[in-house]
This record gives C-alpha cells, sequence and structure tokens, in this order.
C-alpha cells in the first residue's frame, strides 16, 4: 500500500491558478485513460471557478462537463471544490439550495466534496456537511490557512475538532497563499495529527517557493495525504509538480506508488495543451515572495493584474498590495480565499484608484460588516462599520438561518428556460450569465471566446506577436494587454525578448473603430454621455457595468439614496445621490458599460 495519496489537480486549480480557468473540456477528455489509470488517490476535476468560467466564458454547461468527465474516468475517484453555504457563487444560499446542489453534483459523479468557508465559521459548513453525508459520499472538512494576529495553531486545532464532530471523514489544510512554511507545516500536521483521528490532507500553494518542502515536513509528521498539478500547470501560483513529490518520496517509507514514466506522459500532453492557452497567461504566476508580507493568493495576484490592467493602473499593483492587508485588519482578518479575496480586493484596489480610503464601498463589504457571510474572526473596525451600514443590526445567527426555502422560487423565476434541476441550480449561482447562458443554449447560439483575440479587435489587433528591427538589433514583442480606448495616453503592455514593459499611445486624432476593428477618425454621436460638471451629476468612479437603476425620472432623492448598482471586477457597488432633488435625467440602463467622468443620472437640487 502506498503511504503517501495523491490528488491531482491539473483539471481544476492548476490550471485556475495559471491560466484563468480556461482549459476547455475538450482538452482534458483525450488524456483521461492516462489519468485515469495513473493510481492517484483523488482527481480534482470541479468547482472553484470552473462552473462560472464555463458559462462565462467556455460557453460549456458545467454539468455537462462533469457527467463527460465522469464517464471518461470511469475507476478515479473524483473530487470538487464547494464553498459550504456559498456553494459555487458568491453569496449564501438557502439550506435547501445547498442540498439540491450537493445531491445533484453527487448524483453526477462528485465522489468527494471538500467543503470550506472563507471566515472559518463552521456554522456556513454545517448543511453541505451533512447533504454530503446522506450521499453515501466522502465529505472532506476544509480549514482555511492563514495567518494574523487573531489565527494559530491552537485555533486550527479546535476547528479540526468541531469538523470530525460534525461528521467529516478526512480533513484538508487548504493554503490558499502559500503561506506555510516548512517548520510550521510539520507542527501544525503534527498537532492536529493528535487532535483528530481521520486522514490529514494539504493543500498549498506554491506561490512563495516554499510549497515542496512544506509537503515533506508534512508527511514526515503524518500527513499522508497531498495535493500537486502535474508539470506542465505547476510552479507558482499553481502547487508543486506531481512528478517531482513522486520522485522525491520514491524508494522510501513515503513512496506514492505512482508510475514516473506514466506521469511523464501526462505531463507533455499538457505541455501542448497549455499553449494553446497562452492569451491567458498572466505575468504575476510565477514565484512571488510578496506573499509572505501581503498575503495574497497567487490566483488573487492573477486576478488583480487583469482588473488594474483592464483599469489602465497597471502600475499601482504595489499600491494595491499595500492596501490589502490594511483592508482585511479592517474586516477582522478574514482569511483571503473566495469570495473573501475578491471582497477585500476589489475594497483595496478602489480604495487606491478612487485616491479616498472607503470613498465608494462595496455592497459585499457592506454585507460582509452586517454578518451576511459569518462571523468575522477578529474585531472589525467599528467607524468602518458604521460608515457602510449606519444603524442597521449586525447579525450574531447563522446567516443562512435567516433564509427561506429558494428552491420553488428559482424554479419559477427561470421557468421554461430550464429542462432540469441542474438548469435551475445553474440559473441559482449565476442568474444574470446563468440566464443568458440558457437562452444561447436553447437557441443553439452558444459562442465560446477565442482562443486567439480576433483580428482587428480594436483593443490589441493582429499581430499580437511579431519581430522588430531597429538599428540592425532584432527584438520579439508580445502584446499581451492594453487598457481602456478611451484613455488620452493609452497604456499597452508587451513582453520584450521576455521583459515586461508598458508603453503609453497618445493619439493625435480622436479615432473610434468600424465594424471590422480599424481604426477610423471618430464621428461626432448624438448619444454620448455628458460630461459630470455639476455636484448634481452623478458619476461612477470606476469604469463598470449597469447591474439596476433603482429611480425613475421624477424621483425626489435625498443625499444618500441609492440610485444604481453597478458591478466592476464582480462586485456591486451602490452609487449614491450626492445632493437632495430630483432626478431630471438618466443617461444609462440596465446591462450599459460606464466610465468615470460621464454623468449617469442629473439630480435638480431642491
Amino acid at each position: 500500500m502506498p503511504r503517501t495519496h495523491i490528488t491531482e489537480l491539473v483539471l481544476r486549480d492548476g490550471h485556475q491558478s495559471l491560466i484563468a480557468t480556461r482549459m476547455r473540456t475538450a482538452d482534458m477528455l483525450p488524456i483521461c485513460p492516462q489519468l485515469d489509470a495513473a493510481g492517484y488517490w483523488s482527481l480534482e476535476v470541479w468547482g472553484g471557478a470552473t462552473f462560472d468560467a464555463c458559462l462565462r466564458y467556455l460557453k460549456e454547461d458545467p454539468w455537462a462537463r462533469l457527467r463527460q468527465l465522469r464517464e471518461a474516468l470511469p475507476k478515479a475517484r473524483l473530487q470538487m471544490l464547494l464553498r459550504g453555504q456559498n456553494l459555487l457563487g458568491y453569496r449564501h444560499y438557502s439550506d435547501d439550495v445547498v442540498s439540491a446542489f450537493v445531491e445533484r453534483a453527487a448524483a453526477g459523479g462528485i465522489d468527494v466534496f471538500r467543503i470550506f468557508d472563507a471566515l472559518n465559521d463552521t456554522r456556513n459548513l454545517e448543511t453541505a456537511i451533512r447533504a454530503v453525508k446522506a450521499t453515501g459520499k466522502h465529505a472532506q472538512g476544509t480549514i482555511s490557512y492563514t495567518t494574523s494576529p487573531v489565527h494559530g495553531i491552537e485555533t486550527f486545532t479546535a476547528m479540526a475538532r468541531e469538523l470530525e464532530q460534525l461528521g467529516c471523514d478526512s480533513i484538508a489544510i487548504k493554503d490558499m497563499a502559500g503561506l506555510l512554511t516548512p517548520m510550521v507545516a510539520g507542527e501544525l500536521v503534527r498537532r492536529l495529527e493528535q487532535a483528530v483521528d481521520i486522514p490529514l490532507h494539504l493543500h498549498m500553494h506554491a506561490t512563495a517557493g516554499v510549497a515542496e518542502m512544506c509537503q515533506l515536513k508534512a508527511v514526515e509528521n503524518g500527513c499522508e495525504h497531498i495535493d500537486t498539478a502535474i508539470s506542465a500547470f505547476a510552479g507558482g501560483a499553481s502547487h508543486p509538480p506531481t512528478e517531482s513529490m513522486v520522485a522525491a518520496f520514491a524508494g522510501t517509507e513515503y513512496d506514492t506508488g505512482l508510475d514516473l514514466n506514466a506521469l511523464q506522459e501526462i505531463g507533455f500532453y499538457f505541455r501542448e495543451v497549455r499553449k494553446k492557452y497562452h492569451q491567458f497567461e498572466s505575468d504575476f504566476t510565477g514565484l512571488d515572495t510578496r506573499v509572505q508580507i501581503y498575503q495574497v493568493p497567487g490566483g488573487m495576484i492573477s486576478n488583480l493584474y487583469s482588473q488594474l490592467r483592464e483599469q489602465g493602473e497597471l502600475g499601482r499593483m504595489n499600491e494595491v498590495l499595500a492596501e490589502i492587508p490594511r483592508v482585511r485588519e479592517d474586516l477582522g482578518y478574514p482569511p483571503l480565499v473566495t469570495p473573501t479575496s475578491q471582497i477585500v480586493g476589489t475594497q483595496a484596489v478602489m480604495n487606491v484608484l478612487t485616491g479616498a480610503r472607503y470613498k465608494s464601498i462595496t455592497n459585499e463589504v457592506k454585507l460582509y460588516l452586517q454578518g451576511r457571510y459569518g462571523r468575522a474572526p477578529g474585531e472589525v473596525n467599528a467607524m468602518l462599520r458604521q460608515q457602510a451600514i449606519g444603524n442597521e443590526d449586525v447579525i450574531d445567527v447563522r446567516p443562512a438561518d435567516l433564509l427561506t426555502p429558494e428552491m420553488d422560487n428559482l424554479r419559477g423565476e427561470i421557468g421554461e428556460l430550464a429542462q432540469s434541476e441542474e438548469d435551475v441550480l445553474t440559473y441559482a449561482m449565476f442568474p444574470e450569465i446563468g440566464r443568458e447562458f440558457l437562452e444561447h443554449r436553447n437557441n443553439g447560439t452558444l459562442v465560446p471566446e477565442p482562443l486567439e483575440p480576433p483580428p482587428g479587435n480594436g483593443d490589441m489587433g493582429r499581430p499580437t506577436e511579431f519581430n522588430v528591427t531597429l538599428h540592425g538589433e532584432t527584438y520579439h514583442i508580445w502584446v499581451t494587454g492594453a487598457g481602456h480606448k478611451s484613455q488620452e495616453k493609452r497604456p499597452f503592455y508587451l513582453s520584450v525578448d521576455g521583459v515586461p514593459e508598458e508603453i503609453l499611445l497618445e493619439s493625435l486624432e480622436e479615432l473610434e473603430y468600424d465594424e471590422g476593428g480599424a481604426p477610423r477618425p471618430k464621428q461626432p454621436r448624438g448619444s454620448n454621455r455628458p460630461r459630470a460638471t455639476q455636484h448634481g451629476h452623478v458619476t461612477t468612479s470606476m469604469p463598470g457595468t449597469v447591474i439596476d437603476v433603482l429611480v425613475e425620472v421624477g424621483a425626489a432623492v435625498n443625499a444618500g439614496d441609492p440610485l444604481l448598482v453597478a458591478e466592476a471586477m464582480k462586485m456591486e457597488t451602490e452609487i449614491q445621490a450626492p445632493i437632495a432633488g430630483k432626478v431630471s435625467a438618466i443617461h444609462i440602463a440596465k446591462g450599459d458599460r460606464v466610465n468615470p467622468d460621464e454623468t449617469l443620472l442629473e439630480i435638480e437640487p431642491a
């Protein structure tokens, strides 16, 4: 019997960490026979961000992906990552939705449910654990590892005992940021192994470059299960390479029993697959010891990179990284894992880009401060809470206790678009993109995003990779991204002979782009929104998308009343009335893209 068991992450967290969760099912299926025969303890194939990415970008049905993988991997133990009461979305769901989701996932082929809560609030894990046990599947309770003045080995040991009492079959240490160091990893595992009688698993990202050493010390101290990713999708923001750990333990008392030759064949396959997704590679997925200072997970760093690049503010990355620990402290030191990593990271970006801390507060931060995500690990900033939610009550019960059953309402809302219970759950996870996906599926109009940028798309154009010869020297140029076309000096992000560079392109005439993507002098358009010049002109501090308009022309509003909801970087923000008065004009509608300095609504002073 092998002493050390391996969970392979290439089909989920490996590509989520390195190519923004973009791997398509068609690139997974050909290698499934080899994965199935390799002898892994489990294969992580679903959950996390895969559900969102399938719908939003790949235009694949995530439930169909699960069924296809189950059929292609008949022998393997299939595993998923589940966010407790959040499931795979960004809010808490009622207990009947959690139970229905778990039942359908188990029926679709999931054998092991790794269940975590972003706040380590075990109340948010109870329903999911109970639902998994009801299906007869493996419930793996999870400790979201972090460091702070309110976290330590005693904290995690107490949580492990709770998870065992809740009926978990095993416990995973989830170090999503790569914060563990070898000696701490060994001591943590040793103490947990003494505290509980169920197996321990270590899931650790390689961001800081110490993950392999941590896994060695964990195994030496009693951890029998480690998570790895095949070498083509290992390292940096991902995980230790499978082949390397198998080689390290070979011939010892910790031998994995896996065949290195078979693993290398799998690695060679994925090495070629990864090349297809080069446009989704981030410059921030290599070794980065800043995680030990800022505690930012690798996947979060790549998201911040994309967010700041979209805003044309990539040069302010270090300011955002410095702001994240301050926001985290204000919120009572939540571990930085979905959804708290998005909540903290987006608020930090807004604090930096708006030039004032908490000038604009996302709806998710407001809900967090009200207790809607659960119990904060430490004390939150009382002044920030007052600013965010005023005199509203802070809840101290399990957040889901305040929710009524939702499944019947969800079925009614999505109606005939849903052809199965899985479709209803898809809509539940992501109402906007879920409905859009189902509409396009039913109409036969699903089109995945291109693997290569379209020609002349007005953003990067084609070619995006070329050679330039200047004064006899030839340089290899790869255009990796671009800022907004609306910027006076538009940034373009390049790799010049492998070295990241940023250039600013200033057009001498205002351009727009035709349907083919070719530039032309901008034509005047009467539908352009006016620039904000008066106190009653309502604007947004960041580019985003209008989610909802909450008022109509003629409505009387007070200063501070919510007028609309905008989404930026997957987080929603209420835009409030700057003055009291009457809404005299509305220049936006649901679904519109908006930019700073545009007048979205006009308020005539009272």
